[in-house]
């Protein structure tokens, strides 16, 4: 069950955060093949033009879509699913070149999810 949070300009959130949810939710299933059911995703809007820089880059309406999960999957898998995020959200109309994908991958007990 990989984590998920989303950074991402508010009118952007606004407009398209179900689609967004939907597309990369869907490249999980279809890279990683986790369950439909298995949905844990934080989105967190913010102000482009806040006067605080949050990316060094002449692109500040930056999407950023952390995934925090177990280190299980290979770097075929973790290539494929990176590839079908953007394809997913390429057909919302975001461009490729404003998305980020950093990965975190951690071990079975470094979560708790409701149960010891």
């Amino acid at each position: 069950m990989p984590l998920v949070t989303v950074d991402l300009p508010r009118d952007l959130y606004r407009e398209k955060h179900e689609q967004i949810s939907t597309g990369i939710h869907q490249a999980q299933i279809d890279a990683l093949g986790i369950p439909a059911d298995d949905k844990f995703q934080i989105f967190t809007p913010y102000d482009p033009e806040d006067p605080t820089p949050r990316f060094n880059t002449d692109r500040p309406a930056q999407v950023i879509v952390g995934l925090t999960m177990v280190h299980r999957h290979t770097i075929t898998e973790k290539q494929e699913l990176y590839k079908q995020i953007l394809l997913q959200l390429g057909r919302i109309g975001i461009d490729p070149s404003d998305v980020h994908i950093p990965l975190t991958e951690n071990d079975y007990h470094d979560w708790y999810a409701g149960s010891l």
